[in-house]
């Protein structure tokens, strides 16, 4: 599908800043760049951007970031820009006629999840989709004198929309699947005298062709001034968790790894040089076990700890930046595992150092092989948890991980306790496993492949 993005508006309320609005950085990416590259990530690689005639900086840009990205970038000049931007959308007649096609602000930022249940919803033939927002109480993303209300009926039927309704059950979030009658709409509307692109939408509305499509609990805002540019930053860094955090990663390391994250983002490192960096903690840390007394375990803990912190980081800057990879992916999990048998080496070490008993090497011994198939047995427990949380069974789901595991052999560290600490890992490692193991088995998980 091709995408038209709008981006000719003259963005006054945010002119302070020195740059073109679509040009502006958010958390070091460019509005634009990011509203094409989140849809990108659905797969689109086609783009048709609307400037004015002052907007050379903006397409001088877009020219250089589409040869970096292999995306095609077609320019699209819109002369008129003391009109409304359905005067915009119109000037794409001539190029994007023949098919359906996605329709874009270069000022909203969202969840890609908007994009993919829009993509994926069942459309009928000639009419226009409109991802609207019923969140319409208390939502701290949205300026309510600026936003466009939209009026939904039965059926999802879009009856009314504008800034100015009275009534209304629905925001417009500027995120549309457009058939080429949004063409015709649109110049009937200009010739009564509205160039809005909400003119031409009560047109299909009153023709029963506009219709409303939930995004539910997925996030967007409209970029507009200095105060939705901080909201945007806040919203970015807050979607930058995983649905996958376990309990600690969740209430004790996130907190603590965005704010570290903020300012990683700002010296330009990557997020492989951030797993590097975590990697390279716990081999410093599995060095102290080594040493022997409780000052060393200690110190050795704590550096376990702010290592599975930093291993946060890098995701987070790489969602954020758009950096994501399944190369990154890869090797952040093989420097974990690398890690993690460094550090309950370093432990078993220590507790030999202590009680030279042969037999705690078993304990060592299931805590390597616990972790290890804990992190393995992950790729199809949370896989299969995924899905339970996309279809609306769940709203979150027990995950014992890496965030807990070295937890408590941070604890332990913290209470002199290094074999206990082998012994739980021993157990409740192992114990999960077969609990994951079951659970998939019970779901049929692995039916579809033999």
């Amino acid at each position: 599908m091709k995408c038209l993005i709008i981006a000719a508006g003259k963005g006054e309320r945010l002119a302070t800043t020195g740059y073109p609005k679509p040009l502006l950085p958010l958390l070091g990416i460019p509005l634009m760049e990011r509203v094409i590259l989140t849809a990108h990530k659905l797969g689109i690689n086609d783009f048709y951007v609307v400037t004015g005639p002052k907007g050379r900086q903006i397409r001088q840009y877009l020219d250089s970031f589409s040869k970096d990205k292999k995306l095609t970038i077609t320019h699209i000049i819109n002369k008129q820009t003391d009109k409304e931007n359905g005067v915009s959308v119109l000037r794409a007649k001539d190029l994007l006629s023949s098919d359906n096609f996605l329709l874009l602000m270069s000022d909203h930022i969202f969840d890609s999840d908007i994009l993919e249940v829009l993509l994926q919803s069942e459309r009928k033939p000639n009419q226009v989709f409109l991802a609207v927002d019923y969140k319409i109480h208390d939502n701290e993303m949205v300026d309510l004198d600026d936003v466009t209300k939209v009026l939904v009926e039965d059926k999802e039927m879009i009856s009314n929309i504008s800034k100015e309704l009275t009534r209304y059950n629905a925001f417009d979030t500027g995120i549309f699947i457009c058939s080429p009658i949004l063409f015709e709409a649109l110049e009937k509307s200009i010739a009564t005298g509205d160039t809005t692109l909400s003119g031409g939408l009560k047109i299909l509305a009153r023709k029963g062709l506009l219709s409303a499509i939930n995004i539910k609990d997925s996030l967007w805002i409209d970029v507009d001034n200095e105060l939705a540019l901080k909201k945007a930053e806040n919203y970015l860094w807050q979607n930058s968790r995983k649905i996958t955090d376990g309990p600690v990663s969740y209430y004790l390391n996130r907190p603590i790894s965005i704010l570290l994250s903020k300012w990683l983002v700002k010296k330009r490192i990557s997020p492989n040089q951030i797993s590097f960096l975590s990697f390279l903690l716990s081999l410093v840390s599995s060095l102290f076990f080594i040493l022997g007394g409780y000052y060393y375990l200690l110190w050795g803990g704590i550096l376990a700890q702010f290592s599975s912190i930093l291993d946060g980081c890098d995701g987070e800057i790489a969602r954020i930046t758009f950096q994501e990879s399944e190369l990154g992916g890869w090797f952040d999990a093989v420097l974990d595992r690398y890690a993690d048998a460094l550090l309950i080496f370093g432990l078993t070490y220590h507790v030999l150092l202590i009680s030279w008993n042969i037999h705690y090497l078993w304990f060592g011994f299931w805590a390597i092989i616990g972790t290890f198939m804990n992190s393995y047995t992950a790729v199809k427990y949370d896989s299969l948890m995924k899905k339970k949380l996309l279809a609306g069974k769940e709203n979150r789901y027990f995950r014992l991980g890496r965030d807990v595991r070295i937890f408590i052999i941070f604890w332990g560290a913290l209470m002199n306790q290094a074999l206990l600490v082998l012994v739980i890992l021993a157990l409740v490692t192992n114990l999960e496993n077969i609990r994951r193991i079951i659970l998939c088995y019970k779901k049929n998980y692995y039916k579809r492949s033999y």
